[in-house]
């Protein structure tokens, strides 16, 4: 269940630091707990463990969605790809050394999915930003690996609500996998269906292109601890009374 950053760290990290480092590095950092498979067609969900470092309405694709040290890390930064052209909700999770690492499909549809290199020859560290969030705090000049790392770009074309969004899983520097379930593309996933496991720290994006059928009202806040499959992230609201008529979810 979604909790604020002080309730989490008061709570399950408090339970955690008990067990030794290696318990937690070689047992417990691999769990992968049985979860009910949510199916809400009015709502995005989390699709990673972790703490929300950003949520935000980007207009344009040359717009910050966050400054590092001065520098804007925009929404073609987070995808990499210099032909997005389209306004987009921007939800960034961290994944810290004590949340669980399999990560789930927000809304259900067809994924495809592509290895992004990192933007130099190395990834930077996110250690940083681990201490910050055990310190109670967020401090964007510590995020420098959002413009540097590997990633994974994945596209889930939801045919249900004919529409398409993006995740954007970017690795650690510690990272030496980012495995999905799956080595096939255009796989059809289910609403909170497992697809993915990364090993080590890393940050999970959720980015929605904005489209005039559809309000989405965002239902957590920034610095939340939310869980994959069992959080709502957005909420959906349908604007065309005519595609609401004919709208039949069923992933």
């Amino acid at each position: 269940m979604a909790k604020s950053l002080q309730e989490w760290l008061n709570t399950d990290v408090k339970k955690l630091k008990r067990k030794s480092i290696q318990d937690l590095s070689s047992i417990f950092f691999f769990r992968d707990p049985i979860r009910p498979q949510l199916i809400d067609p009015d709502r995005f969900y989390s699709p990673a463990d972790g703490t929300i470092l950003y949520q935000k309405v980007v207009d344009s694709p040359e717009d910050p969605v966050i400054e590092i040290k001065g520098v804007n890390y925009t929404l073609k930064d987070v995808l990499q790809d210099p032909d997005y052209n389209k306004p987009a909700l921007v939800i960034g999770i961290f994944m810290s050394f004590y949340d669980v690492h399999i990560n789930r499909i927000p809304y259900g549809g067809v994924l495809t999915y592509q290895a992004l290199d990192a933007i130099e020859s190395y990834n930077k560290p996110m250690l940083a930003v681990e201490h910050d969030i055990l310190s109670r705090t967020i401090n964007p000049n510590n995020m420098g690996y959002l413009t540097n790392n590997e990633r994974m770009w994945n596209k889930i074309y939801s045919p249900s609500i004919d529409y398409t969004y993006y995740l954007v899983q970017i690795a650690d520097e510690d990272v030496n996998v980012i495995s999905h379930f799956t080595n096939d593309q255009n796989e059809i996933f289910s609403q909170n269906e497992r697809f993915s496991f990364i090993r080590w720290g890393s940050q999970v994006d959720l980015v929605l292109p904005l489209d005039e059928r559809f309000d989405f009202k965002t239902l957590q806040n920034v610095t939340d601890h939310v869980e994959a499959g069992v959080d709502p992230l957005v909420e959906i609201k349908l604007n065309n009374n005519e595609f609401k008529s004919s709208y039949r979810p069923y992933f």
